[in-house]
């Protein structure tokens, strides 16, 4: 099964100092067609407005992944993390049994861009934890950056979830295996890509079951995500 979800296709929500997409139901987003992917619950892509944002709110029982794509992101939460994030950088939030935290633009001039992503844990009640990585330290290629079972640097995501993100140059190309029952979801960032014969821009997301390569040739200077799920 392939299936191509357009960037344009994604509910939206414009409250003014916040414009976001939603990949699947979301907030006042709702399409019984579209409510995650396996444990892929949320992909949003957020702007936020200068001196704007997420104020304190709670959480639980999520794993809470968010990638600054422009801008810098101040992270203030219950477990006693205060940090910007810039562009580039990816950081983890498990929300187990419970956190607050706001998410607001670090910038009185500039907006802030990045990805909320949700991915369902494998057990409740887990005890909250935070990490981050700079995908600037990530080279060339398609690289995993979130597993199970972290090493080397990556995060760690309690769930059979692996996160891989590609930055490639135009005519560059990587294949990825896939193991049996594996599904596959790629979403776009920036510039243009083909996988498994599908054109991916900015945006779009591409869900794979029943292959067992991911075979990507980029058209276009590219950033994206992989997540490789049960």
């Amino acid at each position: 099964m392939t299936y191509l979800r357009r960037t344009e296709e994604r509910g939206s929500a414009d409250f003014g100092w916040l414009q976001s997409r939603h990949s699947f139901s979301f907030g006042q987003y709702y399409d019984p067609n579209h409510m995650g992917f396996s444990d892929l619950r949320v992909i949003n892509q957020d702007v936020v407005a200068p001196g704007a944002g997420f104020g304190t709110h709670p959480h639980e029982n999520m794993e809470i992944l968010t990638y600054v794509l422009e801008g810098a992101l101040k992270h203030v939460d219950s477990m006693g993390n205060e940090r910007t994030l810039s562009a580039g950088e990816f950081q983890r939030m498990t929300a187990g049994t419970g956190v607050t935290h706001s998410e607001m633009n670090a910038s009185q001039t500039d907006p802030v861009h990045f990805l909320q992503i949700w991915v369902e844990p494998n057990e409740n009640g887990l005890a909250p934890s935070y990490e981050e990585l700079s995908l600037g330290d990530v080279p060339q290629g398609v690289t995993l950056i979130a597993a199970p079972e972290a090493r080397e640097g990556q995060l760690s995501i309690h769930q059979d979830t692996r996160i891989f993100a590609g930055k490639m140059d135009a005519a560059q190309s990587a294949t990825l295996e896939v193991d049996a029952g594996r599904r596959i979801w790629v979403q776009g960032i920036s510039g243009g890509v083909v996988v498994n014969g599908q054109q991916v821009r900015p945006g779009d997301g591409l869900a794979l079951e029943g292959v067992d390569t991911v075979s990507i040739t980029v058209q276009e200077d590219a950033q994206f995500l992989v997540f490789d799920l049960r």
